[in-house]
């Protein structure tokens, strides 16, 4: 694209869309600015409805200050944007040869997308569905798209959807076989949504795994933490012990005793844990910006990094993990000193010379 009042080109992404169905199955209204209460009026810019509009990822337009905030504007700029491209055959080749192998249209700056993603918002351009083809030579007599996007019910499985889809496409490739350039139906693929932004989730992915390990080596810290203090309880009260074997007790009672106490150790310093940690991460933005406002620190630089708030959500199925982890690793650690209260004689623990 070739902003107007710039010398410079900028390299995108171009993407037509239907901007009211597209949003009905990606949540694509909800990343507009200006037409968010109307999708349908996406591509109409304000200041003039009959000129060809483009939505263009945020990132690319507006830039962001050190608090991660975008200067938003009280209404688009008329700023038009030449849009060029090379049209491409359905085999990929170049469709025109020469002087004329580039189409360029103008479209004028109409609204401003931001999904989240740093790699969409600073390079995707959004066109009306019909203009993008015509400017990618895929509205000749065989009209072409690249992709086709899909939304289950909620009741619908990600996997087992995307499965239906696939036997529904096998289906339908079959169906066509005779038909001319029925041959690029069989190249189409069916993926997820994980699938197709798989090149944003796989380093997070490996970020969690990270962690997932840190927290590991610091539990089997924890079971030897463990080990030491019960077996340090136990050393020091071998003659309680004794006194308890000796009137009887037994010793499924004894380990009984200390697992319960391990349980107990468990369970508190989990409920502490879990209670700590939610609260930081209620407060942690509100600790960031007052660390921000009196020593000009941040852990990530808003300008630089397409972050807006430190993620805060809480995953309820992870927090049971981790404590019912806390709870077990406990009992591990607990596990052999309770054996080895149990191994103690009362004859040998509770002797004249040893009182």
């Amino acid at each position: 694209i070739s902003p107007s009042g710039m010398e410079r080109s900028i390299g995108v992404e171009i993407m037509g869309v239907d901007p009211v169905r597209h949003s009905q199955v990606t949540g694509f209204g909800k990343t507009l600015y200006y037409r968010r209460d109307d999708i349908s009026k996406a591509f109409e810019p304000i200041y003039d409805p009959n000129l060809a509009g483009c939505v263009v990822g945020i990132d690319l337009w507006l830039a962001r200050d050190v608090k991660g905030e975008y200067a938003y504007e009280a209404g688009p700029a008329k700023t038009a944007l030449a849009v060029s491209s090379f049209p491409l055959t359905a085999k990929g080749a170049l469709a025109k040869a020469g002087t004329g192998m580039v189409n360029t249209k103008t479209f004028y700056y109409s609204d401003v997308s931001h999904s989240g993603l740093a790699r969409v918002d600073s390079s995707l351009v959004y066109l009306p569905f019909e203009q993008a083809q015509l400017l990618c030579g895929m509205a000749g007599p065989d009209k072409r798209i690249n992709a086709i996007h899909i939304k289950f019910k909620p009741n619908v499985g990600l996997d087992n959807g995307c499965e239906k889809v696939a036997l529904l496409w096998q289906s339908f490739v079959e169906e066509r076989g005779g038909e001319r350039k029925a041959s690029l139906l069989e190249k189409v693929t069916v993926q997820s949504w994980k699938d197709y932004r798989r090149a944003f989730i796989a380093p997070m992915e490996k970020e969690q795994t990270m962690m997932i390990v840190m927290f590991a080596l610091v539990g089997v810290t924890t079971v030897f933490i463990i080990f030491v203090v019960f077996y340090m309880i136990i050393s020091h009260k071998s003659k309680d012990i004794g006194i308890l074997k000796s009137v009887g007790v037994s010793n499924v009672s004894i380990i009984e005793l200390f697992s319960g106490f391990a349980f107990l150790v468990g369970l508190l310093g989990s409920c502490l844990g879990l209670f700590a940690g939610r609260m930081f991460l209620l407060k942690m933005n509100r600790i960031e910006d007052w660390l921000f406002e009196h020593f000009k620190f941040q852990l990530w630089d808003r300008t630089m990094y397409a972050i807006g708030d430190i993620p805060s959500a809480i995953d309820l199925k992870v927090l049971g993990i981790i404590m019912l982890s806390a709870i077990v690793v406990c009992l591990v650690g607990a596990l052999i000193p309770s054996w080895q209260a149990v191994r103690l004689k009362p004859v040998e623990t509770l002797q004249v010379s040893g009182l």
